[in-house]
């Protein structure tokens, strides 16, 4: 397999700062000119083979995401800010683009026409979807508006894409530090200290902690001091202030853009093309959640809370009757090592990378009948050193027909680097106007513990299961197989597009693949059927703190979207976490500036994470849970879930592969069921 030879070569990573913005500027016009074309054409020539604008929008895209992916990866500041303005000019671009009617009337003629012609029975249903949803486009562009007015709207919307922009920016650059000695860190293991930077200050040593997950999150759940987690989560919930102004702007120009497009609410606009169709439902969907979580939540407080009485009485620490945010985590792993005798940090020793990775990658392609064949060496081209390259190909691969796509992990922490964990799908996988196809490339970007001078690379059992989700979607964009680029891969409602994702999370719950991901470091030994058994229990320990949170994030994602008018966002963000969450907070900090989600696609659309657990624990329960392994089972979910991508409706890929129509019992069981068992 090893001599095959891709069809399609990779991209090169050899960009100048100079070279992303010409080449940019270069493929922007040329998609201009097939749009000018299209638009000079007399209506009565506008039918599906004179408009090929699906195939110009996938041109654009192969040559523009890339050099736009630049700004999340790159060390060069140069390089980033160029690829930063790149993708500004794509998105101005963008917007012109949706606002000329000249483009959107050849689109509506030609729908005409092929209903008019009868030719519109003998298009694909991938087709006709096509153009429904371009037609669709341009009515929620506001191409319906006078011209004064569109072109306000255009103004609005520029605005808006560089809002965005100027956040997400903050948010990639934030290289904020907290410091504090070893006696404020007693408690953190010191394998996590090991790694931090330590310096001199005045007479005593200090450890310098980075708010990247790595670096912050030990301290959250492992610092005895309440004042070392206290001073941690307000710094890290005020390391973005510089967001709020920006957040203010964005928040006011959705406003003003949704009340010219003749929409109630911003939220009305995003859920109209959802699986949810309207604020209203999403509204709904949350508020029944949080009335059967509230009283889980509240008994689980109560338990927490009586454990800090505990503790500050062990200690001899005041106790105010209080639970903080800065008590959650912490006394979150010390209920589940109470109760469970679970320790996190021996869970962590059975993780290592070096294993956990290629485990992870070989059950994926066992599961999904595909093969990942490195690329090395003078062959490697990537944008980084530590980048791994893939060529993917189905297993039992003989000639260059049965290649897939190609797939990039960047995992490791640096400066200036996309925080969080995150995939991009660089390319589409398409059939080009030739018949011959186009291949996908999906990058997932993360931040796994890097070595100490101690141990190797270590993961938490979440990074493992982080891992294990990210890699579903990066599954979603290699498998898809669809006529068009736009509905590749994850290109479906965004209240479904975790769905997949989510569900694959339960992998990382089965006793068996347990089993096969852990090897100590020291040892090799997997994790015994008692460690596996305890890890297992604890999955639905305070689950209603855990959901309230989650509830929390979406009810302030929907209430900025449905509020007419502008609020104090800093307040709204306290005052909703403490009511929603159950928890306390300290000094009021702008969390909102740190919640890249809503500047990220995901405005009005939080709600979708908890939304698409519904349909994740239906597929899981119905299809999976008997046989989590299956490579047939895992054969009926590639070809009715990721084949498909967005070409039809979720609903029915969802029915296709339940064989019936989706429902919230396996969730409501999962969370409500299993909470009298998590509790000894």
């Amino acid at each position: 397999m090893a001599s095959l030879i891709p069809p399609q070569a990779p991209p090169k990573w050899n960009h100048t700062p100079e070279e992303v913005l010409s080449v940019t500027k270069q493929a922007l016009a040329q998609n201009k000119a097939i749009s000018d074309k299209v638009a000079a054409l007399p209506e009565a020539e506008c039918n599906f083979e004179t408009l090929p604008l699906a195939n110009a929008e996938a041109e654009v895209l192969i040559i523009c995401e890339p050099l736009g992916f630049y700004q999340n990866v790159s060390t060069s500041k140069e390089l980033r800010d160029a690829s930063n303005q790149a993708e500004v000019l794509q998105r101005d671009f963008d917007v012109e683009e949706s606002m000329r009617p000249d483009v959107f009337k050849a689109k509506a003629a030609a729908e005409k026409n092929l209903r008019k012609s009868g030719e519109w029975e003998r298009l694909s249903d991938e087709q006709r979807r096509l153009v429904e949803k371009m037609v669709l486009d341009g009515k929620r562009a506001g191409l319906a508006l006078p011209e004064k007015e569109r072109e306000v709207l255009m103004k609005l919307k520029k605005e808006l894409s560089q809002a965005c922009l100027d956040f997400s920016k903050n948010f990639n650059e934030e290289d904020g530090l907290i410091s504090f000695t070893l006696e404020e860190l007693d408690g953190v293991p010191g394998d996590v200290i090991s790694g931090y930077n330590k310096r001199t200050e005045g007479s005593k040593e200090v450890y310098d902690i980075t708010f990247k997950t790595p670096d912050i999150f030990p301290i959250f759940k492992f610092a005895h001091n309440p004042a070392t987690r206290r001073g941690a989560q307000e710094g890290y919930e005020d390391r973005l202030k510089q967001n709020v102004p920006l957040l203010e702007k964005v928040l006011d120009l959705r406003r003003r853009i949704a009340a010219m497009l003749g929409y109630d609410t911003w939220a009305d606009y995003i859920t109209e093309v959802k699986m949810v169709k309207s604020g209203k439902n999403a509204e709904d969907f949350l508020d029944e959640l949080e009335a059967k979580l509230r009283p889980v939540g509240e008994k689980e407080r109560k338990i927490l809370l009586q454990l800090k009485k505990e503790e500050h009485d062990k200690r001899g620490l005041p106790f105010d009757g209080e639970f903080y945010i800065w008590d959650y985590r912490y006394y979150d792993r010390v209920y589940v090592e109470k109760t469970l005798n679970l320790d996190e940090s021996l869970v962590k020793e059975y993780f290592p990378v070096s294993v956990v990775v290629p485990t992870i990658l070989k059950i994926y392609q066992d599961l999904l009948g595909v093969k990942f064949i490195e690329i090395k060496n003078d062959n490697k081209d990537v944008w980084h050193p530590e980048v791994q390259q893939f060529a993917v190909w189905e297993k039992d691969a003989k000639d260059e027909s049965a290649f897939v796509g190609y797939c990039y992990l960047d995992l490791f922490p640096r400066a200036a680097k996309y925080s969080h964990a995150a995939v991009w799908g660089l390319l589409p996988g398409y059939e080009l106007p030739s018949g011959k196809r186009h291949y996908p490339l999906t990058a997932m970007v993360a931040n796994l513990a890097k070595p100490t001078p101690e141990r190797p690379a270590l993961m938490r059992h979440d990074d493992v299961t982080t891992f294990f989700h990210e890699m579903g979607h990066v599954f979603h964009g290699l498998l898809s197989r669809t006529k068009y680029a736009r509905f590749h891969g994850t290109s479906v409602a965004r209240d479904f597009v975790e769905a997949p994702s989510q569900m694959l999370e339960n992998w990382c719950w089965e006793p068996e693949v347990l089993e096969k991901m852990s090897s100590h470091y020291k040892t090799q030994e997997p994790l015994s059927p008692e460690l596996i058994d305890k890890m297992i229990r604890s999955r639905y320990v305070n689950v209603g703190l855990f959901y309230l949170r989650q509830l929390f994030f979406a009810k302030f994602d929907l209430k900025v979207h449905v509020d007419k008018e502008a609020a104090d966002y800093t307040k709204l963000w306290n005052d909703l976490r403490e009511s929603i969450s159950l928890v306390k907070g300290g000094k009021a900090q702008p969390g909102q500036g740190t919640f890249g989600h809503i500047v990220g696609g995901y405005d009005a659309g939080y709600y979708g994470y908890t939304y698409s657990l519904v349909f994740a624990a239906d597929m899981y329960a119905t299809v999976f849970k008997k046989d989590p392994l299956n490579p047939a089972l895992g054969k009926l979910y590639r070809d009715k879930i990721l084949l498909v991508g967005g070409s039809r409706d979720e609903t029915d890929s969802l029915e296709d592969f339940l064989g019936r129509s989706p429902n919230s019992d396996a969730f409501l069981e999962e969370i409500f069921g299993k909470v009298a068992n998590a509790s000894l």
